[in-house]
């Protein structure tokens, strides 16, 4: 059945699924690594490591149906912000 999104990933700071989703959605992090400031995830042994890199993968990579409008149109901005478009 796979983990519930209240089970833990990071099991020396006990960290769940659903917090580093979120935390990924919500700070964008750039790199996996990142994912290292909710909590203190994979900075323990380092077991879940692998884990975090495919939680970040696939909260990053999510589709415009992950994003709600308000997310869909700050992303937009920043892109504008950087550059982006015309």
């Amino acid at each position: 059945p796979g983990m519930d999104l209240d089970d833990d990933v990071c099991l020396c700071f006990r960290v769940s699924r659903r917090k580093l989703e979120a935390f990924v959605r919500a700070e964008r992090p750039r790199v996996p690594s990142q994912l290292s400031a909710c909590g203190g995830a994979g900075t323990g042994c380092g077991w879940c490591v692998p884990f975090l890199k495919q939680i970040f993968r696939r909260e990053s990579e999510a589709g415009v149906g992950a994003l709600s409008a308000a997310d869909y149109a700050a992303r937009r901005a920043e892109y504008v912000r950087a550059g982006g478009g015309t």
